[in-house]
């Protein structure tokens, strides 16, 4: 490669994602103890349409992580630029994340987020520890549309927006 500079290790990984554009979502759930947890999350992945299984990734260290279990249940929302509030409120102070009217519960409790393009609803049906990490499947079972929007990307550490390379 010319005019690049070369790294090793855990730089080169940090530096080739960071310009690696993710979709962001959120992750919302219920603690063992029933309050609402979530987190924000680029690493979603659509597994398998039939049935139809999603895929994220997460620390172990999470606050969250302890709802992270298989059987629960699980809301995955998709965000637009105009939901990026909720991508910076779920990254930040895990006590302040459902502070606000930005949520409401659902008929079992499951948080839900206002304002998601989409949201994806489903049982947690594997979990596979990886070091301190985790990649977590899940079984959506159904979802609701919000209003369209663009796709909210993380692009070196920065929320961006895509745009059409036709014009």
């Amino acid at each position: 490669m010319d005019n690049s500079a070369a790294t090793e290790g855990i730089d080169a990984f940090r530096g080739a994602f960071r310009r690696h554009a993710a979709g962001v979502a959120v992750v919302t759930s219920l603690a063992p103890d029933g309050h609402p947890v979530g987190f924000t999350a680029t690493s979603l992945a659509s597994l398998a349409a039939d049935p139809p299984l999603a895929t994220f990734n997460m620390a172990q260290v999470s606050s969250s992580w302890p709802a992270i279990t298989v059987g629960n249940r699980v809301a995955i929302h998709m965000l637009g630029p105009r939901s990026r509030h909720l991508a910076e409120r779920m990254a930040a102070d895990h006590s302040l994340r459902f502070v606000g009217d930005h949520w409401h519960p659902d008929d079992t409790g499951l948080p839900l987020l206002d304002g998601a393009t989409a949201i994806a609803i489903g049982r947690i049906v594997e979990v596979y520890p990886v070091h301190n990490n985790a990649v977590v499947v899940v079984e959506i079972d159904h979802g609701v549309l919000g209003d369209e929007d663009e796709a909210l990307l993380y692009h070196e550490r920065t929320y961006m927006r895509p745009h059409s390379l036709d014009n």
